[in-house]
């Protein structure tokens, strides 16, 4: 070492070398961080008076017995991490700090936006986004060197301020979700260095400035829900930075320009509802980093672009209610990120790509004309693939119904009425039963219920997809009429259809039960947001823009929207649909798109049913029922007649083998001719029985012999006479005509004999014939004889 030189240090022991670079790093960060480092340094007197207005006029509390430097407070919900309250101080000399921070966010503050934020001339940052703030935007603020203003989420009201153009420091500009209104100000084309700048869920109008074709930088823009009109600029093309572009639920008007082709560094793009155009695809080729493509509801027309499969980082492709023909391009199976398509409505042919259905993706392919012959034969969801009238071209009964167009009936339609839970548990109002729909759903899902009803439901969350809820749960307490009703909602961020499954034709009446149950009424920013949705039965629309909480006067209020509706298919179509309009990020993200109760449907017409019949289980039970009726009465006549049998058995017995030469009248008759042996008839009486005189239909006059049936003398005496008399013939001896056995009657018929009794004349008779032929009887074996 010279003399001249200067010492130099050097550190041989190596275990000192870590210790030194803390304490290094220490003090780096230290001079990094003024606020923490001059913590002591107080902040000028008219920033604490302007502090202290502003927690005045926003109903904050603040501790002003210390500076508001030295007691920095940064308070996080550790539920909600939107929840934040925190003032910053910087911009420190050796006097003073200064606020350069003003974060307030999801407090619910209330009051207006307060005007003595210009008095903090460092102030860079204004988040009060989430409250329930009102007014208007001050344009005082104008003279801040902002580089961050979020009013998200507010009831923020009048005109952005021209001056607010001259606030060229800002990057972020987020006024989403408020009720301002009017045309965009020119100025804002000055604003060189934004980046961010939200204006979706508003009220403005008009048309885009061409000055903001100045905006150079610009990465994101949201305009979406807002009314604006004119056509679609060309001087997009300028805004070769744009990474995302939400253009939904306008009034913006086609075609695309070709200056769209500039936009390669697009990652998201959602348009929706175009008025006009000429229904080309946009001019998308050049956008080869797009992860987010939607394009609903724009009536664009022709082929997919086959270049679409060259978007290898595409995860979410939504091209449905569209005119779109010709076959799914062969490219799409690149698509090896594409998590969700939904290509629903539109014209699309030929066979739906086996590799659809092995990815295990949310695909809708949903309302479209594919080639019936590889359709398959029962089911319209694949895994996550809805296939519901998919292979609407067909007419052919080999393929299930519910693949074919308008869900056709494939058995007789026995369905008359409808009752619908939506989203719930199955409950009884009155006499209704409302069906339990209680599927959790999702981005692409058809569900069935016992072929009477189904539903199918189209879209994803864009913005929220790992915790989207496809059901809607009320939270609070409802004062309501059935308020179990409204307890939950089945939500839809797109399209949502439900179907009358084999209904019978005719006229029905159709209610839908609707509650706003995901945005409350309290003084909070969960009042804020805004839902619109459409409302369309049997393919035409009844509800436009329909806002459930404006109809109902309120939120957590019931409205039953009444209609008719004409079946004559047999199947009932109710199509909610969403256009882009309200807000989408209030109360939280994924709060938008239509949301239904529950559904009633009842015939105004006096329906066929089988309850106007018998049910099977009644014409079973009758028919079991009449079976043992029969039974029994085949019993009791079988008895009946055995008894009868029994007791005529004794004639009958003792007439066998007699050669009789006689004949046999029916107790009817005989009663017929005696007036059902009439004392006034009785002519005599024997020692067997009585004798009746009576008159036969052919005039012939009778005498009838009653023998009692009850006695075996009498029958003996009865078989005694009929083998005797009636084979004895002379003119002296009585002719007798026939006999009767019937029941428990034995009756003998003989020719009427005027002037003397028949007893007499038969012992007469009898005697004289008696001498003459009594040796052709002696002895004759089975003959008894008895005189009377």
């Amino acid at each position: 070492m010279g003399s001249g030189a200067a010492p130099k240090l050097f550190i041989s022991d190596t275990s000192l070398c870590f210790p030194l670079f803390l304490l290094m790093s220490v003090c780096i960060w230290s001079c990094f961080h003024g606020v923490q480092c001059q913590s002591h340094l107080p902040l000028p007197k008219h920033e604490v008076v302007a502090l202290r207005r502003i927690f005045q006029k926003l109903g904050q509390k603040w501790n002003f017995s210390a500076d508001p430097c030295t007691v920095i407070i940064r308070v996080k919900s550790t539920s909600d991490n939107n929840v934040e309250s925190n003032v910053t101080c910087g911009a420190c000399n050796r006097r003073y700090c200064h606020v350069t921070m003003f974060a307030m966010r999801s407090l619910n503050l209330t009051g207006s936006l307060p005007d003595e934020f210009a008095s903090l001339k460092h102030l860079q940052v204004i988040a009060l986004t989430r409250n329930y703030l009102n007014g208007t935007i001050p344009a005082a603020w104008a003279s801040l060197p902002l580089t961050k203003l979020s009013l998200m989420g507010n009831r923020i009201s009048g005109r952005i301020p021209e001056e607010l153009g001259n606030m060229t420091t800002v990057v972020e500009l987020v006024l989403q979700d408020n009720l301002l209104e009017g045309p965009i100000p020119p100025s804002l084309g000055k604003l060189i260095n934004l980046k961010i700048f939200h204006l979706s869920g508003n009220n403005f109008s008009g048309e885009l400035p061409k000055a903001l074709g100045n905006l150079k930088n610009l990465t994101e823009l949201r305009i979406d829900g807002n009314p604006l009109s004119g056509q679609i600029p060309s001087f997009i093309g300028n805004w070769k930075m744009l990474k995302q572009l939400d253009m939904e639920g306008t009034s913006l008007e086609g075609p695309f320009p070709s200056s769209f082709s500039e936009l390669e560094a697009l990652n998201v793009l959602m348009v929706s509802s175009l008025k006009g155009g000429n229904g080309e695809f946009p001019p998308l080729h050049n956008s080869r980093q797009l992860k987010t493509l939607v394009l609903r509801n724009l009536s664009i027309s022709g082929v997919l672009p086959d270049y679409l499969g060259n978007m290898a980082n595409l995860e979410l492709l939504d091209l449905s209610f569209n005119n779109l023909t010709g076959q799914i391009p062969g490219s799409f199976s690149n698509l090896s990120n594409l998590g969700n398509m939904f290509l629903t409505n539109n014209k699309l042919t030929g066979e739906i790509p086996k590799w659809i259905f092995t990815r295990g993706q949310h695909y809708d392919l949903s309302y479209n004309n594919f080639n019936g012959s590889d359709a398959p034969k029962d089911y319209c969801q694949i895994g996550y693939v809805n296939l519901v009238s998919s292979y609407s071209s067909t007419d052919s009964n080999t393929i299930a119904s519910c693949l074919r167009r308008n869900n056709p009936c494939p058995v007789k339609p026995k369905h008359h009425n409808l009752f619908i839970n939506c989203g719930g548990a199955s409950l009884t109002i009155g006499e209704d039963e409302y069906e339990g729909d209680e599927n959790i759903g999702g981005a692409s899902d058809y569900h069935s219920y016992d072929e009477k009803w189904a539903y199918s439901s189209t879209g994803r969350f864009v913005h929220n997809v790992d915790n989207e809820p496809f059901i809607a749960t009320n939270l609070s307490v409802l004062n309501m009429l059935n308020p179990e009703l409204y307890m939950t909602a089945r939500l839809s961020p797109a399209s949502l259809k439900y179907y009358g499954l084999c209904l019978q034709n005719g006229n029905y009446t159709v209610k839908l039960h609707f509650a706003e149950i995901m945005i409350t009424a309290d003084e909070a920013y969960y009042n804020v947001g805004r839902r619109f949705f459409d409302v369309s039965i049997q393919g035409e629309k009844v509800l436009s823009d329909f806002n459930i909480a404006k109809e109902a006067n309120g939120t957590g209020k019931a409205i039953v929207k009444t209609f008719d509706a004409q079946v004559s298919e047999n199947t009932l179509e109710i199509h909610f649909q969403w256009t882009g309009q309200g807000t989408s990020f209030i109360p939280h993200k994924s709060v938008y798109g239509p949301l239904i109760s529950a559904i009633s449907v009842t015939p105004n017409f006096k329906p066929d049913t089988d309850e106007s019949k018998l049910s099977t289980g009644a014409i079973l039970g009758i028919v079991a029922a009449g079976c043992v009726v029969i039974a029994l009465i085949s019993t009791f006549i079988w008895f009946h007649q055995r008894r009868k049998d029994t007791e005529n058995k004794g004639a009958h017995v003792d007439l066998q083998g007699l050669e009789l030469q006689t004949g046999y009248l029916t107790l009817s008759q005989i009663r017929a001719a005696t007036g059902n042996f009439n004392p006034e008839n009785k002519i005599g009486e024997g020692g067997f029985g009585p004798v009746y005189k009576g008159v036969l239909s052919d005039g012939t006059v009778i005498a009838v012999k009653q023998l009692s049936a009850k006695s075996r003398q009498g029958n003996r005496e009865f078989i005694n006479e009929i083998g005797m008399i009636s084979a004895l013939q002379h003119p002296n001896l009585v002719k007798l005509f026939g006999c009767c056995v019937e029941r428990n009657q034995l009756l003998l018929i003989y020719e009427y004999m005027e002037n003397n009794s028949l007893a007499n004349a038969l012992f007469v008779g009898f005697l004289q014939v008696l001498r003459i032929t009594s040796s052709n009887w002696i002895g004759k074996p089975g003959v008894e004889f008895a005189l009377a």
